[in-house]
């Protein structure tokens, strides 16, 4: 069973950056894709970004596309996400889930708090 950890939340004004990790461990070997969704108060869980764990393949929200950048270390077990240019609009809590590639997400990290003050 996988274990998703996140970290690298936080509290940054508009314009700043932030980088989230997602350690993951426990049955790595099953895993197909990696992904960070994130849910704002008030508001349904969105996809943020994913990534294949075994290939190159990434796909972005519209909303984070030029702006974000998803990426892997499988030598560490770590996926990261890279936030550039923040706006307020993308304070949420941040969450890491994994894929085994049946259907949907199969397990889900803790979530990260990411505020971006105006």
């Amino acid at each position: 069973q996988v274990q998703l950890v996140e970290s690298g939340g936080g509290s940054v004004q508009a314009g700043g950056s932030l980088r989230l990790t997602c350690e993951v461990s426990g049955g790595t070997w099953r895993i197909y894709a990696m992904a960070w969704f994130r849910q704002a108060l008030g508001k349904e869980r969105e996809s943020v970004a994913a990534i294949s764990w075994n290939g190159n393949s990434r796909n972005y929200a519209d909303s984070a596309q030029g702006r974000f950048t998803v990426s892997k270390n499988k030598s560490e077990n770590r996926v990261y996400l890279q936030m550039n240019s923040l706006k307020p609009e993308d304070t949420a809590v941040y969450y890491c889930a994994a894929s085994y590639g049946t259907s949907g997400y199969d397990y889900w990290g803790q979530g990260t708090q990411v505020t971006v003050s105006s």
